[in-house]
């Protein structure tokens, strides 16, 4: 897609000089807080990555900013509906009218963690003809010839569109890193890479929103356990799901990496505990409602004169 040509040059950051500094965040968030009620603080300062995250020590039953029950935070999701099916509609109008912006979701996780509830709980409350969603697996052989960023690009939302990914372009410092998929060398070049990247898109007019969702081990284990024990859930059950578990320690460490290399100014992580599906749910379509309210969307002027219009209807 042309608006996001590789030609559109934005200077790449190494990792030690994107990290976001705290006080400027809380700033900026508290320049147009519209919270939600339920929340302590808003989920965009509660699940922002804070420089020197930790995933050792991350709570993944954890629900930061919120104190409420899991009956008032699905009340609220259901609330959300309206505000986020308006907004998305409007930058849709946006998108046919001439306009350049988007918004990107990106969603991360281990298996089990909910990427695939969140698209169904989350994006599933908006007109599905805005969204273009993307899942992206194992590259295929056309694929691996390009570079690791080709595909991505292919996928990009475009105008006017709300674009979701399950899983990204973080597989290729995540899964090619633990498994070895490519020498040390090149998967560490990827972060300043991506940065780049992602600055191009911001550039381009996409917002970009990166959700890492982080679900226990044990937790884990009891979705696998379910998903084995219930025939209807076989379908979503891959027996590398096992062997990615047995790696764990590899997948902790690397996601570790990943948040800290690539942690910037213009497109942050946000790291969700997700133990809680019902908390994960709300906390990204609250992340979803803020940029799309930053977005400040109108609804387009008609090219038209409405007037002439309305008497060229009465007569016809």
């Amino acid at each position: 897609m042309g608006k996001h040509s590789s030609g559109s040059a934005v200077p790449a950051r190494t990792s030690d000089e994107v990290l976001v500094d705290p006080a400027s965040r809380r700033a900026r968030g508290k320049a147009d807080d519209k919270r939600s009620p339920g929340w302590d603080v808003p989920p965009v300062e509660a699940l922002r990555a804070p420089r020197g995250f930790d995933l050792a020590t991350f709570d993944r039953a954890a629900t930061p900013g919120w104190s409420q029950s899991r009956k008032q935070a699905e009340r609220l999701l259901d609330a959300h509906a309206d505000e986020l099916s308006e907004l998305q509609e409007r930058l849709f109008a946006e998108g046919r009218s001439g306009g350049h912006r988007s918004v990107l979701l990106v969603l991360q996780g281990m298996d089990t963690a909910g990427k695939g509830g969140i698209v169904r709980h989350v994006i599933g409350l908006v007109d599905p003809q805005g969204v273009q969603h993307t899942s992206f697996g194992v590259p295929t052989a056309e694929e691996r010839e390009h570079d690791f960023l080709w595909r991505i690009r292919r996928a990009l939302p475009d105008p006017g569109y709300l674009g979701v990914f399950d899983r990204s372009h973080y597989e290729d410092v995540l899964v090619a890193r633990v498994d070895e998929l490519v020498p040390p060398d090149v998967w560490e070049a990827r972060y300043d890479q991506i940065n780049a990247f992602e600055a191009e898109l911001v550039e381009a007019g996409t917002t970009v929103v990166k959700v890492a969702l982080f679900v226990s081990l044990d937790e884990q284990k009891a979705r696998l356990r379910e998903r084995l024990e219930r025939p209807e859930k076989h379908w979503k059950y891959n027996p590398g799901d096992i062997d990615a578990r047995l790696r764990w320690p590899a997948y902790q460490e690397a996601y570790q990496a990943a948040i800290e290399r690539t942690n910037t100014e213009v497109a942050p992580w946000y790291v969700v505990p997700a133990d809680a599906k019902w908390f994960a749910r709300v906390a990204v379509s609250e992340l979803v409602l803020d940029a799309l309210r930053r977005l400040d969307l109108g609804w387009p002027p008609a090219d038209f004169d409405v007037a002439t219009e309305l008497r060229r209807l009465e007569s016809a």
